[in-house]
């Protein structure tokens, strides 16, 4: 199995590129789910501008993003962003951590900066549910992180849970396919005793479920799908724990979309083998057909096939 990063790469290599050797540099690039990025050296080479773009940026800022970018980042957090873009970081380069592993983990929070805004409805998520434990009654406010075209993420607390929503649209009739597949396998996953504590996963397709039912401009098409986890606090009352399952949960969507693509690419290089091996069976049965000799009066020779 195959786990996809919480942290972007280009970043985390470019900056770290960077720090050993300053130089001018403009690199524009895209994550997941269409975020852009946007690393520059505007004014001079020991400065490193870092940008994003996020289509969900207004949601974000309502669930609080800004906070924990706040928390995250101190002064690094610009109160004027670049143009076209949402949030960015200036970096000094000349002002880092001493010890080589305070680098590190410096450089690892700069790429870990589309985590940490997504971060934001699922800690208010937790926070409410705390809040919410006492009374042992009520829901909070459901959230809704459009982060995709047709696609979202909502997010309520209750007093005993925290309830995750995915909805997720399949191009293809075969992605259908795989996902159902897919899906159904985490359903059933849980069974096993080994993962009893992991949280509980329901799918329904086409018809949402009843917490978001209310909700207009809902896809009740063939080609959508809703995935619904449910967190329970053992899942995020230890701050590593919650830290681990935000980081997990916000890439469900991308890891159940790459596993249905590897899944058909690996079935179609299996097709291909196959079929070029029954290629070599027919060649293989291919009767040869006998050669004659016969001569003429005259004694020259006639090839018949």
């Amino acid at each position: 199995m195959i786990l996809l990063e919480s942290h972007n790469v280009i970043i985390q290599t470019t900056i770290a590129d960077k720090i050993v050797k300053p130089s001018s540099v403009d690199v524009q690039f895209v994550d997941y789910d269409g975020v852009r990025f946007h690393l520059s050296t505007p004014e001079k080479k020991s400065v490193l501008l870092l940008s994003m773009n996020i289509r969900c940026w207004d949601e974000l800022v309502q669930a609080g993003a800004l906070n924990v970018l706040k928390r995250e980042y101190g002064a690094l957090l610009q109160t004027q962003p670049e143009p076209e873009y949402n949030v960015s970081l200036a970096i000094d380069l000349e002002q880092l951590p001493a010890s080589t592993e305070d680098r590190d983990a410096f450089v690892l929070s700069l790429a870990l900066l589309k985590r940490n805004a997504l971060a934001a409805p699922f800690e208010a998520a937790f926070t409410s549910q705390k809040s919410l434990e006492s009374s042992a009654t009520g829901t909070g406010e459901l959230m809704q992180i459009h982060y995709r075209d047709e696609e979202a993420i909502y997010i309520q607390a209750s007093h005993d849970r925290v309830t995750v929503i995915f909805s997720t649209v399949f191009r293809d009739e075969t992605d259908r396919i795989y996902g159902k597949v897919f899906l159904q396998e985490f359903v059933d996953a849980r069974r096993q005793p080994s993962i009893q504590n992991a949280p509980q996963v329901l799918y329904s397709s086409r018809d949402p479920p009843l917490e978001i039912r209310h909700l207009p401009n809902l896809r009740n098409t063939d080609d959508t799908g809703y995935v619904t986890f449910v967190l329970f606090p053992r899942h995020f009352t230890n701050p590593a724990t919650a830290a681990a399952t935000i980081s997990h949960i916000q890439l469900f969507r991308d890891y159940l979309h790459y596993h249905i693509k590897c899944s058909k690419a690996y079935m179609h290089s299996r097709m291909r083998h196959r079929v070029a091996e029954f290629q070599k069976v027919l060649n293989r049965a291919k009767t040869e057909v006998a050669t004659t000799e016969k001569r003429t009066v005259t004694g020259r020779t006639m090839v018949s096939r």
